[in-house]
């Protein structure tokens, strides 16, 4: 078993400690890279800490996991029962927060595991049995583990309600109100979620008690960090579009979005057979597949990762340079969340929107939905096809701006 506190643990006087952050939290932090806690963190810390309950909102991208990760840990203090309960709408977010809950816990001697569908029950049973003190865990198999009895939430301390408008819209709420039901009432709650419709409120009002109240940043625009710009072109014109995109902007990683698994496979091959190295990662991939895309695209063995809109909220992957939307998101809302996949932490990135005529709806949507209208490039030298789409005003650029500030130096 780990040390709770290594002696190499030096004395910490950073942004993070000064939020009261232990040393070793503190140390943890530095070592993963951060320097300056972002906004949300800022504000979440010290509440979380003091052990009141939060409903918070902030743009995805902004640091999220680690608000409410850093101060849980802190407060557990060394291993004991399963006491901390993360509640999150899909198995790519809990393997994200056990991951983060791992990294920032390493001077500590605090277990943390996860348990989402998919899968076996052998490891998860196991694990949840030898004792935890974190669960991560997606509603529906956690339901299933407690039926077995494999484990129990009657010593919870801390539940986090994480992602939670994703969980509404995917369906979960009958099931997160009876996880919640089976956790004590007299408990720490932490509602995290990139939006709060009147939805979200209601089922605060219930599951919390008193709660801060933290907004960051306007809930309906992306990162100003992104720089984002729709490219209007025909249908038939789509791919090859899209090839001259990468070809001419100094990317270190692309995440492209589709809308449908057919045509996230169909453009992953595609630029497959253009020389690229690329992952796909949609709800028809086996759960190896799965991971073995994300931790390809992660650690620069895909330079390019498609998916559908399974990507599209909380995965953090730490210097995503560009999304392209292949296909404009139908739900407004949802383009804030896909571009928001770059620009995290931060740090800047850019976004391209390729628009046919069948998207025109959609993307006058996207623009009444952030308040603000979206600029429309063309790149020259390419063989357009005309389309009225074209008459509205559009800028003739010769690359994407992005090519003086990023540089390629993932690509193989």
């Amino acid at each position: 078993m780990k040390p709770a506190v290594p002696v190499n643990v030096p004395k910490m006087e950073t942004a993070f400690s000064a939020l009261g952050l232990q040393d070793s939290l503190a140390f943890a932090v530095q070592e993963m890279g951060y320097v300056d806690p972002t906004p949300i963190q800022t504000a979440a810390i010290p509440v979380v800490l003091a052990g009141g309950d939060v409903i918070a909102s902030a743009q995805t991208g902004t640091g999220k996991t680690a608000a409410f990760a850093l101060p849980i840990i802190q407060r557990l203090g060394s291993h004991g029962a399963m006491r901390v309960l993360v509640l999150e709408p899909t198995r790519e977010l809990a393997l994200q927060v056990e991951e983060a809950f791992h990294k920032f816990a390493k001077f500590t001697d605090l277990r943390v595991t996860i348990v989402y569908g998919g899968v076996g029950y052998g490891k998860q049973t196991e694990d949840l049995r030898r004792g935890m003190d974190i669960l991560a865990a997606t509603p529906g198999r956690l339901l299933d583990h407690l039926e077995q009895r494999n484990c129990s939430l009657d010593k919870i301390d801390i539940l986090v309600l994480d992602e939670v408008d994703r969980m509404l819209d995917m369906g979960f709420l009958p099931d997160v109100k009876r996880i919640v039901q089976q956790c004590p009432k007299e408990r720490q709650t932490l509602f995290f979620s990139a939006t709060l419709p009147p939805e979200i409120e209601r089922l605060a009002s219930w599951a919390l008690r008193n709660p801060v109240k933290v907004e960051i940043g306007r809930q309906h625009s992306p990162a100003a960090t992104i720089a984002h710009a729709f490219y209007p072109v025909v249908a038939s014109q789509k791919f090859d579009l899209l090839q001259l995109l990468l070809e001419q902007t100094e990317f270190k990683s692309v995440l492209i979005f589709c809308r449908t698994r057919m045509g996230a496979d169909r453009i992953a091959t595609r630029l497959t057979s253009k020389g690229h190295t690329v992952g796909v990662l949609h709800s028809d991939r086996s759960q190896r597949e799965r991971v073995e895309a994300l931790d390809g695209f992660k650690t620069g063995k895909f330079e390019v990762l498609v998916a559908t809109d399974i990507a599209a909220r909380g995965l953090d992957i730490a210097g995503i340079s560009h999304v392209v939307n292949y296909d404009v998101p139908e739900n407004a809302e949802d383009y804030v969340h896909r571009i928001g996949r770059t620009g995290r932490a931060l740090r800047t990135g850019d976004a391209f929107t390729l628009v046919t005529e069948d998207d025109v709806r959609d993307a006058r949507s996207i623009e009444r939905f952030i308040g603000a209208s979206i600029e429309r490039k063309k790149i020259e030298g390419f063989p357009y096809i005309y389309s009225a789409l074209f008459d509205e005003k559009t800028q003739i650029e010769t690359a994407p701006k992005a090519t003086s500030r990023l540089h390629r130096g993932a690509r193989r």
